[in-house]
């Protein structure tokens, strides 16, 4: 098979067999499209790599300047690969099985505090052209700051899940996995309001002669619900209008502070593991160091002792 035609099939057996999201996929077909690239430029069939050539590659990202982080996630898509190709019976062996990655620094979350996260949410209430959209953008915050959820996973929820004023929300996540997530009462009172709106301009749209959406923050777009990059938009206006610095507000932020504060009030690992999707609890155990670094800072920042030194 061509290179082109080893990738492809490799997809969509992520897709089928494991439910990768489009993301993945697409982060997979970027990493291996720059790899089969080099590879031809070597006269080198992925058929044909061998450890030296998958080693040599990783020398020539390092000569690039490609971050850490960068290369090691190229190497797992590689990895991931030949895997497939192995179990397959393409290749006899699998060429990248020993080869270990470059490693990643650990570098802490960025996270929130609790006051700029109200200030976001006050920033959400009074943010858009009309009525509805506030009633969307503080439902988004406050769905998501009660729940921790991934924004992939917040732009895309089904509008059946939130039906009945469920005290909890059933999430389909990575790989497929789904996993259960309470509702703080004022995520509640947010959904409930969003949802007698967004059915009311759905109302108003079928009778146009419109599909109706079955996703609970529907758009006109070709995903047929609120882009991740849109909300990515709409979190900087909020920082913006709220007066909390926009370099430290991302949704993936509103995420770390979900976990954060957790920690901080009391909460167990394991719990916020379940909570927020995580396959390895020792992803989760970040949240220990960024709690510890905090704690740090508040002794250095007024401590007497501290303050002489």
């Amino acid at each position: 098979m061509s290179n082109f035609n080893w990738i492809s099939t490799f997809l969509e057996a992520q897709a089928a067999e494991l439910g990768a999201s489009t993301n993945t996929q697409m982060a997979y077909a970027r990493d291996l499209k720059d790899f089969s690239g080099w590879l031809a430029a070597q006269n080198i069939g992925l058929n044909e790599v061998s450890r030296d050539a998958v080693e040599k590659y990783l020398v020539h990202c390092d000569a690039q300047g490609l971050a850490k982080s960068t290369r090691a996630r190229r190497l797992s898509a590689i990895k991931q690969l030949y895997r497939f190709a192995f179990e397959e019976g393409w290749m006899e062996t699998n060429p990248a099985i020993q080869i270990k990655g470059p490693g990643q620094d650990k570098r802490l979350p960025k996270t929130l505090e609790v006051i700029e996260v109200d200030k976001l949410i006050e920033a959400a209430r009074a943010s858009g052209r009309n009525a509805h959209d506030r009633q969307r953008n503080i439902c988004l915050m406050e769905v998501l700051y009660a729940t921790g959820m991934r924004v992939s996973e917040l732009v895309s929820l089904p509008v059946s899940a939130a039906r009945g004023d469920p005290r909890m929300l059933l999430i389909r996540g990575k790989g497929g996995k789904e996993r259960m997530v309470p509702l703080s009462p004022a995520a509640r009172n947010a959904l409930a309001s969003w949802l007698v709106a967004r059915d009311t301009l759905e109302e108003a749209r079928q009778q146009d002669g419109k599909p109706a959406s079955r996703y609970l923050f529907p758009s006109r777009g070709k995903l047929g619900h609120l882009t991740r990059h849109r909300f990515y938009a709409l979190i900087k206006e909020f920082a913006v209008t709220g007066g909390v610095n926009p370099d430290k507000v991302t949704p993936h932020t509103l995420r770390h502070a979900f976990a954060t504060h957790l920690l901080a009030n009391g909460a167990d690992l394991r719990s916020i593991q379940t909570l927020l999707g995580h396959a390895d609890v020792a992803t989760t155990e970040i949240y220990t160091h960024v709690l510890d670094e905090r704690l740090k800072e508040l002794v250095l920042e007024n401590h007497p002792l501290a303050k002489d030194g």
